[in-house]
């Protein structure tokens, strides 16, 4: 439709043309002064018909240009619907799936609100107890501090200690061990005094000295450091050759060639190996065993071995006599069992006897009276018949 129309603008335009070059040169046969006056009338003609056939060939055109436009304009709106709808489900259906994953995002979010909460409680609970134990913790290494600031309970703590190494090796006072026995020729009294094999003893004390070495932990500068170690150092070797002087080793009391001094703390005793491994060597030179907590026990697991093998080899001789007693006995017993089996079997041959050839025996002069006792009273059966 389009096509036809801009078809008939153009044959307005051309006729127009010709009918203007046409009266053009009809206009130039004539004097000038009609061709004047006729070539503005014709002009005027011209434009009048190219104006009406213009006009109505733009308004035709314009017409289906509208018509045109409304029906692309129709088919563009249909087709926009279409893939509005379209596109409309496709947003409904994302949009429920949005809906379903900020639900459940929501649902999330109050259940880590809810685990925060419980896990904030149980944490405010762990805290709480933390605090707690730090306070019972400061509380007892107050105690600690204060107890280990006076020598006599110091020596209560190292005996404390000591006790529990003995209990756990397994010994037991009075029997393995004496506690604060005093040494029969010298009046000396150790804080323990171990029972060995054949009446030896082993002497030990647990008294050491602490007070420099809890300013050394306590110190700041690291000149003061340096001093409070020294200090005690020495008093480690001082206390070493105070032990060495008494008589705790003494062949009168039955002694061993050794005593024992027990450092109640395995960090003091590490501390004393790395700042001065001189003090170990020169307290065994003296005969003198540096012990601490794992070390003793060591030293009386040895202890507990030796005594119990020194019982057992003391009843050695009881058992093997015992044994031989026993290897006699069983000799005997094995004797009058087998003259048991041999009675038991001859009883069995006889029992065999009896129920076999005995019975049969007495069976046969039994089997005869029956026979002899029917044939009797056969003819008094035939007679009734």
């Amino acid at each position: 439709m389009l096509t036809i129309d801009y078809i008939y603008l153009i044959a307005a335009f051309v006729i127009g043309g010709l009918i203007f070059s046409f009266g053009f040169a009809f206009i130039n046969k004539k004097s000038q002064k009609q061709k004047d006056t006729e070539s503005d009338y014709l002009l005027e003609k011209v434009k009048g018909a190219f104006s009406d056939l213009s006009m109505d060939a733009l308004s035709k055109s314009s017409e289906q240009l509208v018509k045109l436009a409304k029906a692309k304009l129709e088919t563009e709106r249909q087709v926009g619907s279409k893939e509005l709808e379209a596109k409309k489900g496709l947003i409904d259906q994302e949009l429920k799936t949005l809906n379903k994953q900020l639900e459940d995002v929501s649902k999330l979010v109050s259940d880590l609100e809810k685990d925060r909460v419980d896990k904030f409680g149980q944490l405010s609970k762990v805290l709480e107890g933390v605090s707690q134990q730090n306070k019972d913790l400061n509380a007892v290494t107050s105690d600690l501090k204060q107890a280990l600031s006076s020598t006599k309970d110091r020596g209560q703590w190292g005996e404390r200690m000591a006790e529990d190494v003995l209990r756990m090796a397994g010994l037991v006072e009075n029997i393995n061990y004496l506690k604060q026995k005093t040494l029969t020729n010298n009046n000396l009294r150790p804080d323990f005094t171990f029972l060995l094999p054949n009446e030896l003893k082993l002497n030990m004390d647990v008294k050491f000295p602490l007070n420099n070495y809890m300013k050394y932990i306590e110190a700041k500068a690291e000149t003061d450091k340096k001093m409070f170690c020294s200090k005690f150092l020495s008093d480690v070797k001082a206390r070493v050759k105070e032990v060495t002087s008494k008589d705790y080793i003494d062949p009168e009391e039955n002694t061993v060639d050794y005593a024992l001094l027990f450092i109640p703390n395995e960090q003091i005793y590490v501390f004393i190996n790395e700042m001065d491994r001189t003090i170990i060597d020169e307290a065994i030179k003296n005969r003198i065993i540096i012990c601490s907590p794992g070390t003793l026990f060591a030293v009386l697991a040895i202890i507990r071995q030796a005594v119990d093998s020194f019982a057992l080899e003391k009843t050695s001789n009881e058992i093997l006599t015992l044994l031989s007693v026993f290897k006699k006995q069983w000799l005997l017993f094995i004797a009058k069992f087998d003259k048991l089996g041999d009675k038991i079997q001859e009883a069995q041959s006889e029992y065999d006897a009896l129920t076999t050839t005995r019975v049969r025996q007495l069976e046969k002069p039994l089997n005869q009276i029956e026979t002899l006792r029917n044939q009797k009273q056969l003819p008094s059966k035939v007679k009734k018949k």
